[in-house]
């Protein structure tokens, strides 16, 4: 069984779906606060080998935050670009989920179907 890691914030609406939607579907999660357990780069990067856009899945280009940064992530170097959500997790997009093999960024839950389908088959097999 692939072990889901939740990454949260509690007063974050779309985390509180996706918690709702993994708890309604009795899935079994390791949940991370973003703030209190913040993402290291080498666990950020590994997020990143998953992303299909790169750091762009994982940003949140709306938060107040990145406005008043006014950074360009595009001439950044990306260990400095991990550094920065690293140390500022408020810039990160939530809530976030991965098996190790999939990511889920957001609250979808037609994603949170498709990641969490192998660890559903896993859960019944051992039940068997």
């Amino acid at each position: 069984m692939k072990k889901l890691v939740f990454y949260t914030y509690p007063s974050c609406t779309s985390c509180r779906k996706a918690k709702g939607w993994l708890k309604q579907h009795d899935i079994s999660y390791e949940e991370r606060h973003l703030f209190r357990d913040r993402p290291n780069v080498s666990e950020l990067m590994e997020l990143l080998k998953l992303s299909k856009s790169g750091v762009e899945d994982i940003l949140a280009t709306r938060s107040t935050l990145y406005k008043q940064l006014n950074v360009d992530l595009d001439t950044m170097p990306l260990s400095q670009a991990l550094q920065l959500l690293s140390s500022e997790p408020r810039l990160l997009r939530r809530p976030i989920l991965t098996d190790g093999e999939k990511l889920v960024v957001g609250y979808h839950s037609d994603d949170l179907m498709r990641i969490t389908a192998d660890n559903n088959e896993s859960q019944v097999k051992q039940a068997n």
